[in-house]
């Protein structure tokens, strides 16, 4: 049998680049989206009352043949429980609600009077008598086996964890040495394993080139993510990004600290051709300052709107296809951009290792519906050379700005000052304004 490796941690897809956009307030011109990062997760969850749909994408870049994943799961699915989603609505989702940055240009002071600021399903496949036998003996119940898309699922259970990693490893599957004590602690809470490979010929009768995301529905009292799986063998801290999709208002953690990720700072205009290695750092400088214990919430909407808006809220479809199952029930009410009304989403971040994220990820959905967003502001300086009262004032308070612009982006990042001042202007110089050539005629 060929060997195949187990994906243990939910994986990121492959996203689109950033483009310039209008936005309602200001020029939306960057977007921190998830392919900043390396060995990242990216996961959606629709929840409301003990309902949840789980979808997991993947990054996985290798052959296909050589993909798998195992996931904990509250229980038995069943065929139409599992379903084959589509990576581009992952793509709109974090293209939607990802940090961006903005960009203004001050009015010339002189004449500005009032500035305000359903999945491809084949039949069950059979199970040989010698594949029944040789699981019973090891403890481990095949409890179903479907093909769904592109992929082929089994749902396992087990009596106890050395069994079943011996079933997976003879079964082709290479699981990360220590694996055993984080599978029993799974089945101590009766937790079951889906677990899919791609099956490549009927991956190649579809058309695809690239794996989709996968989804599973399932009711159980919990709200949590089962995250330990995918630390076992990891020698760096991994991402995760969790996109919560629920009816009342924001998701926030009950085991860990929920963070606001620092948001709405002015920063130098320069940052706007550095966006990505800026997000990086400054989000590495948060982590430190919370020891690695928190979750960062990065962003909290209501769907049916957004301002500025770095792509536009998701459609009813588009949400129904994630999972969101309750539209029908207020008559699909649509917001005045497109995006439903009664879905609210909420986008956490968190980088994580086995020491100091020893449990799993439990959530709980509160009644705060205020908006947040994490959003970060060029202001281009005004470049007149006009002189008033108001002008003077003006160039008084740009060198006060610029000045704490850099120390912002000091804290922010932990990078020098002084290299951050060898890209920024003078505090409170002045590009040079271009001169007209009937002002070079009169000296003007």
């Amino acid at each position: 049998m060929k060997r195949m490796t187990v994906g243990v941690t939910l994986l990121l897809l492959p996203l689109l680049s950033a483009q310039t956009v209008l936005a309602f307030c200001g020029f939306y011109v960057a977007k921190a989206d998830t392919k900043l990062f390396n060995q990242a997760s990216q996961v959606v969850l629709v929840r409301h009352e003990d309902k949840t749909v789980l979808t997991m994408a993947n990054d996985f870049r290798g052959d296909p043949k050589e993909f798998a994943i195992v996931v904990p799961v509250p229980t038995v699915l069943e065929r139409d429980q599992i379903h084959v989603g589509d990576r581009a609505i992952l793509q709109h989702l974090d293209a939607y609600s990802a940090p961006r940055l903005v960009e203004y240009f001050d009015p010339d002071p002189c004449a500005f009077k009032d500035f305000k600021a359903r999945s491809e399903l084949s039949a069950p496949m059979t199970l040989s008598a010698s594949e029944e036998r040789r699981a019973g003996g090891l403890g481990v119940t095949i409890e179903a086996r479907y093909t769904v898309g592109e992929y082929d699922i089994l749902i396992l259970s087990a009596k106890e964890s050395a069994g079943l990693e011996t079933w997976l490893r003879d079964n082709g599957y290479r699981i990360p040495a220590g694996a055993s004590a984080v599978l029993g602690s799974y089945l101590k809470q009766n937790m079951r394993f889906f677990v899919a490979r791609v099956n490549l010929g009927d991956q190649a009768k579809l058309g695809f080139t690239y794996l989709r995301p996968l989804q599973v529905a399932y009711e159980w009292p919990k709200f949590m993510l089962p995250i330990r799986l995918g630390m076992v063998n990891a020698d760096v801290p991994q991402e995760l990004f969790v996109y919560a999709l629920t009816r009342q208002g924001r998701v926030e953690k009950t085991n860990y600290r929920t963070v606001r990720l620092p948001s709405g700072m002015d920063l130098p205009v320069f940052v706007k051709a550095e966006f990505g290695p800026f997000y990086q750092a400054m989000f590495t400088q948060a982590v430190k300052r919370e020891d690695m214990r928190a979750v960062f919430l990065e962003y909290a909407w209501d769907m049916g709107w957004c301002d500025p808006c770095a792509a536009n809220p998701l459609s009813a479809e588009e949400l129904r296809q994630l999972g969101v199952f309750w539209l029908g029930d207020r008559g699909d009410a649509l917001g005045r951009r497109g995006g439903a009304q009664d879905v609210f989403l909420t986008r956490l971040h968190v980088r994580y290792d086995a020491a100091h994220f020893p449990e799993d990820l439990v959530f709980q959905e509160t009644a705060d519906r205020t908006n947040f967003q994490g959003r970060y502001v060029l202001r281009h300086p005004w470049t007149g050379s006009e002189t008033c009262e108001a002008a003077e004032q003006y160039r008084r308070d740009l060198a006060r700005r610029q000045e704490q612009e850099v120390r912002t982006l000091a804290n922010l990042t932990g990078w020098p000052i002084a290299e951050i001042r060898t890209k920024a202007p003078a505090v409170g110089e002045q590009p040079s304004a271009t001169k007209t050539w009937w002002r070079q005629l009169w000296g003007r």
